[in-house]
Formats: C-alpha cells, sequence, structure tokens
C-alpha cells in the first residue's frame, strides 16, 4: 500500500509524497512508523531513498517479487498492487538532431541518441517527449544556455508565457510564446535580442512543435 500510493502520487504530481501524506494515507501517527514501512521497503529492494528524505522516494524496477511471498496487508508480491504493475520511473528520450520543417515526426523515428532519465524530473511526463540541443543564446536569462538540451512535451498548443519550440521558416527555435489578437510574439529571454514576430494570417497550429518541460546540461 505504502510503494502504490508513493507510485501514485509521482505519477499524478510528479513527486514523493511526504512523510506526513504517507502516515495519513496509511492511519500511521507517527512518523517513525512511516519509516518503518520505509526502511522496510528499502531493505526488500523496492524503494531508494537519498539522506532519509521523504521527498526523493523513488521506487525501483520490481523484479525480485515471486509468486507467494506476503505484501503488505495481504497483497500478492507478484509485483503488482491493486491489479497495477509496479514500475520504475526512468523513460527513455530520443535526442533529435536538426528538426526541419514537417519532419518532426521522421526525426522521432531516427532519433540521433537517446537518454534515459527520471519521470520527476519532467513533471511526471513521459508521453510523447523529445530532446533537442539548444544552439545560440536566445534564452540565456532563462537558465537555457547553447549546448543544453531542452526536453519538449510534443502538442500542438501551449499557454502564453510557456517556453515553446516552434518552427519558424526552417529552424526549430526555442522560445516564450505570446499569442495576440492579431499577431504572435516569440520572446527571447536575452534583451539583446529583439522578438520574432509571425501575423496570425502566417501562424499555422503545426509550427508550435511543443512546450519545453526540462533542461539538461553537461557541466564538462
Amino acid at each position: 500500500m505504502v510503494l502504490q500510493y508513493i507510485q501514485s502520487s509521482i505519477t499524478e504530481r510528479g513527486y514523493p509524497p511526504t512523510l506526513r501524506e504517507i502516515g495519513n494515507f496509511m492511519g500511521i501517527r507517527s512518523t517513525n512508523g512511516v519509516n518503518d514501512h520505509l526502511r522496510a521497503l528499502e531493505r526488500k529492494g523496492y524503494l531508494t531513498r537519498e539522506d532519509m528524505k521523504s521527498r526523493a522516494l523513488r521506487p525501483t524496477v520490481m523484479t525480485g517479487m515471486d509468486e507467494g511471498t506476503n505484501g503488505t496487508n495481504g497483497h500478492s508480491g507478484n509485483g503488482k498492487t491493486n491489479g497495477h504493475a509496479v514500475t520504475g520511473d526512468l523513460i527513455e528520450i530520443p535526442i533529435l538532431g536538426r528538426v526541419a520543417a514537417g519532419q518532426l515526426t521522421e526525426a522521432l523515428e531516427n532519433p540521433e541518441d537517446s537518454v534515459k532519465i527520471d519521470r520527476v524530473l519532467i513533471g511526471g511526463t513521459g508521453h510523447e517527449v523529445f530532446g533537442l540541443r539548444v544552439n545560440g543564446q536566445s534564452m540565456i536569462k532563462a537558465g537555457i544556455y547553447s549546448g543544453d538540451y531542452v526536453f519538449v512535451k510534443k502538442q500542438l498548443d501551449a499557454r502564453k508565457g510557456e517556453i515553446i519550440v516552434a518552427m519558424v521558416g526552417d529552424e526549430a527555435t526555442c522560445k516564450y510564446y505570446h499569442p495576440e489578437s492579431d499577431r504572435v510574439r516569440l520572446v527571447p529571454a536575452n534583451d539583446e535580442m529583439d522578438d520574432i514576430v509571425i501575423s496570425k494570417t502566417d501562424w499555422r497550429s503545426t509550427q508550435i512543435l511543443g512546450v519545453v518541460v526540462g533542461v539538461y546540461r553537461k557541466l564538462n
């Protein structure tokens, strides 16, 4: 039950529950009692935790649960809780090269590389996410630098102020999205650069490739 609650919290909210939230869910008043459950899960290899912090709880892939092993509160230990398979949170994201106009699907089918990361690092999502390498300094005040990789959730729409990847001409660009009554402004996070302004008559819904949900940077 504890493991399922942690997994559900990460899936639905993008981060694990606190000790108090686990206690409320389980009907356990003492945080020491909650820690006893977590330590038991760690010993069995079903959970990892950094420095005893509840927000650093990570369910692992359940490969060691044999048939007939008793689970908490009478659940069978077959790698499932209430009928749902318990899996780890690592997801594989394709890293794309240059994305030309109209060729996102082709690029996704033939990625240059891929990377596995924890689902929680991109807000709990994982469906239709791809990575692109940033070229240029247009988003430096947003903490996105040339050479960084942005993780992008593939979708055709976005909310005002979100950082998107959009097609402008034959190139994909990363900018803030600001739709207005008669135009769309793609706004850089660099005071030395101008907005890209596109009239509504020239703007196509397919120009939005997706919304940025994460950034990865190599330190050396």
